[in-house]
């Protein structure tokens, strides 16, 4: 099952829609797709947020920004993120997480009307970077965690690289596993159960050629 990642900054670099991106990850069914937006305004986010939902009606995953919550389907955070989430409202790293799926920690955000799903448990995911880590996010309330670096890539720090050892630490996951980070489509990703849980990919689904990008869309 493919987890797409859709990196506002990357599809900049290769000049790709949001649209040509959707159309693409729904090419390849994928089941769920990340927003990733690190440098814009949140009132850019959100204009995003909407263009992305107008394409997008299966699972979305915003990264990060709680202020956008209200409006997906759940959210995808790191080990930092999580820690500083602790700090300002003062919860447990547990009682955090359930708020989150409860919909109960937002921030304030701006009066625009996106397809609002406050009504629904959230799902929220974990990133994760060995075995420790993994063992301590078998104690949360995680609906997934994100696995990784398994490859460089030059959307994020990747200084900690598992490569096939990922595919050794899955066995130690209570919760599902999108193995993350410089993964590409053609990667053979073995889609083992562990626990009952099925193996994600992650994927920005990035070509560097946008002769490449075209040739893949026309195909679709």
């Amino acid at each position: 099952m493919i987890y797409a990642l859709l990196d506002w900054d990357t599809l900049q670099k290769y000049h790709l829609s949001i649209k040509e991106f959707c159309k693409t990850a729904k090419g390849l069914k994928a089941k769920f797709l990340q927003y990733r937006d690190k440098n814009s305004s949140l009132k850019e986010k959100l204009n995003r947020l909407r263009e992305i939902r107008k394409q997008w009606k299966k699972t979305l995953i915003i990264n990060d920004v709680i202020e956008l919550l209200p409006y997906a389907d759940g959210i995808h955070i790191g080990q930092e993120d999580l820690e500083n989430l602790c700090k300002r409202f003062n919860l447990s790293k547990k009682e955090m997480i359930l708020n989150l799926k409860n919909g109960k920690i937002s921030g304030q955000v701006p009066s625009y009307k996106l397809q609002d799903n406050k009504f629904k448990t959230k799902i929220v995911g974990l990133s994760t970077h060995n075995k420790k880590e993994i063992l301590k996010a078998n104690k949360l309330p995680l609906d997934y965690i994100g696995l990784g670096a398994y490859k460089k890539t030059s959307t994020k720090d990747t200084s900690n690289i598992l490569g096939k050892k990922a595919i050794e630490l899955i066995k130690f996951s209570n919760h599902p596993v999108a193995i993350i980070g410089g993964v590409k489509i053609y990667d053979k990703i073995p889609a083992i159960k562990v626990i009952g849980s099925d193996i994600c990919k992650l994927t920005s689904i990035r070509l560097k050629k946008k002769k490449n990008i075209k040739k893949r869309l026309k195909n679709l």
